[in-house]
């Protein structure tokens, strides 16, 4: 009886609430759609696409690009580039950039703010209008005995200093200001048991710092495996490059295969699902921080 009422008393649905469903329907559509293409593409030989078009119900479905693009293309190992560069660049950089949130929000100083500033600005500089400089001193800068190369050119060493000064700004900033809302009772309780500095900041601070590290760590692992353009202009030997740039192996001089790309395309994503459905929890916690707060 009582849920009878309550269906009766449930208020009828508005015209604008439905347009918002339709609307927003429409915009996941709109996203999803090349997508869904890629995949369509990528299923479809190319043969078959040539002759009837893509636009066309297809006769073949089957996954003999997927096979073939990672054969060709020796996905294998510019996947292991991509993990020797993204690796150690995520872990560095939350390691370094939550030392200075730490420093810059438990401790009172008068550069404070201008230091936090300082780490926050270089994310406003464009990586264009540093890349000549920068390509420069990584061609000057020698590293025998350390990088195959013997500089820091060509070396996955230099990509992970620049993915680190690129990116440590940015997660300074937001861990900087998630310890802020930390009580400082725990920072002044363990001062006054004799804790030191780094137990402040390593066992008593850090820990508690996990969902913002998590989400952090999640858009750092998307953030450096997607990038095309460092790699591009600061690595020049073609076995040393990552995923993204090893996708220029399936074009052909003369000739390219659109659906075999989309099927390495596709295949090179897949790494960054599997980072994000593993964190996605976490992500969502780090990024909801605060919200019911006030």
């Amino acid at each position: 009886m009582s849920t009878t009422v309550a269906l009766k008393r449930r208020a009828p649905v508005r015209p604008a609430r439905i347009l918002l469903h339709v609307f927003l329907a429409g915009t996941a559509l709109a996203w999803l759609a090349p997508l869904l293409w890629a995949v369509f593409s990528a299923l479809r030989p190319y043969s078959e696409t040539s002759a009837k078009g893509y636009v066309s119900w297809p006769d073949t479905l089957n996954f003999d690009n997927f096979t073939n693009a990672f054969t060709q293309s020796d996905m294998l190992h510019y996947f292991g580039n991509t993990l020797i560069i993204a690796v150690p660049a995520v872990l560095l950089t939350l390691f370094l950039s939550s030392m200075v949130a730490f420093y810059v929000s438990r401790f009172d100083f008068r550069l404070n703010l201008a230091l936090l500033l300082v780490f926050t600005a270089g994310n406003l500089l464009p990586q264009q209008v540093i890349i000549t400089p920068l390509y420069r001193l990584y061609l000057l800068t020698d590293l025998p005995g350390i990088t195959a190369s013997g500089k820091l050119y060509d070396s996955a060493l230099g990509l992970v200093l620049i993915h680190m000064a690129f990116q440590s700004g940015f997660c300074a900033f937001v861990l900087s200001n998630y310890m802020r809302s930390l009580p400082h009772e725990l920072t002044e309780a363990a001062l006054v048991d004799g804790a030191s500095v780094w137990r402040l900041y390593w066992q008593i601070t850090l820990p508690l710092c996990k969902p913002a590290m998590a989400a952090l760590a999640t858009l750092l692992s998307i953030w450096i495996y997607n990038d095309f353009f460092w790699a591009l202009v600061l690595i020049s030997t073609g076995e040393n490059m990552p995923i993204t740039s090893a996708l220029n192996n399936l074009s052909g001089q003369y000739f390219t295969d659109p659906n075999l790309v989309a099927a390495g395309a596709l295949l090179t994503a897949i790494p960054t699902l599997i980072v994000y459905f593993a964190l996605q929890r976490q992500f969502v916690n780090g990024l909801t921080l605060g919200s019911s707060k006030g």
